[in-house]
């Protein structure tokens, strides 16, 4: 069975680390080719786009793809509903696999927006704000002059960008400890961030509460209609089983995850 799996997540490199050990499962991940030293997962690694929808139907068929797990980041728009298009062209089982949204707990503060453009609105003369959304959406936020901007992101920005900007260079997980450090030490005023679910990245969301400091936070954009949803690593491998393609009985690895 040949395994594609659309990656960049933690949840596809540990659904990768789960499948290649099985037995008569080939396993291919995609990454987007956006950060400059992806941590690569096991099995083999495709870099770079398809050429859209026809382009990813294509590579099925070539590459006599089996099954598809859409497991790119929730905000991953265009990517997810090439692949429904594709796996729908192609005539190739697909799920996502989507870790679940952020839940507001009590004594949070949050304000949620659609788009970063909304976001960028909301934060119009807000003072000091932490903002982790990534670089690739800083456009949004190139025109706000009247607050200052403290951007985390794993690659250094490009522009277009806020006039008042600095930047943090740094990779997660990140610690509850280390988000008290950078909200006091950089005195920040509010916090901006996708509704990514990440567990890796949600200590921030606690040192903000914990702070007072409210959150702007950017609601997931809508997901292709009709496709099914894994939450975790251990359902996502048990859907490929339900597909009836796998080559016998799954060793303990996938569920271990």
């Amino acid at each position: 069975m040949h395994v594609l799996i659309l990656g960049g997540t933690t949840e596809a490199r540990r659904l990768a680390e789960a499948l290649v050990p099985e037995p008569g499962t080939q396993v291919t991940s995609s990454l987007a080719g956006r950060v400059a030293a992806p941590r690569l997962p096991p099995g083999e690694v495709r870099i770079g786009g398809f050429g859209g929808a026809q382009g990813l139907a294509e590579w099925l068929r070539a590459h006599a793809v089996d099954a598809v797990i859409d497991a790119t980041h929730p905000f991953a728009e265009t990517i997810s509903f090439n692949a429904a298009a594709a796996a729908a062209t192609a005539h190739v089982p697909l799920l996502a696999l989507r870790r679940p949204g952020w839940v507001p707990g009590d004594g949070d503060d949050w304000r949620e927006v659609a788009s970063l453009a909304d976001a960028a609105q909301a934060v119009r003369g807000a003072g000091r704000v932490f903002l982790t959304t990534g670089r690739m959406g800083l456009a949004a936020f190139a025109h706000v002059d009247d607050a200052h901007f403290l951007v985390r992101s794993v690659d250094a920005p490009e522009p277009p960008f806020p006039p008042h900007m600095e930047v943090l260079l740094e990779r997660g997980p990140f610690t509850l400890d280390g988000e008290r450090d950078v909200i006091a030490r950089h005195r920040i005023d509010v916090l901006v961030t996708k509704d990514s679910g990440a567990a890796a990245t949600a200590p921030k969301l606690t040192a903000a509460r914990e702070a007072g400091i409210p959150v702007v936070v950017v609601r997931r954009p809508p997901a292709p209609p009709g496709i099914p949803v894994a939450a975790t690593v251990p359902e996502a491998a048990a859907w490929l089983d339900a597909t009836g393609l796998r080559p016998g009985p799954r060793s303990s690895s996938a569920g271990g995850a």
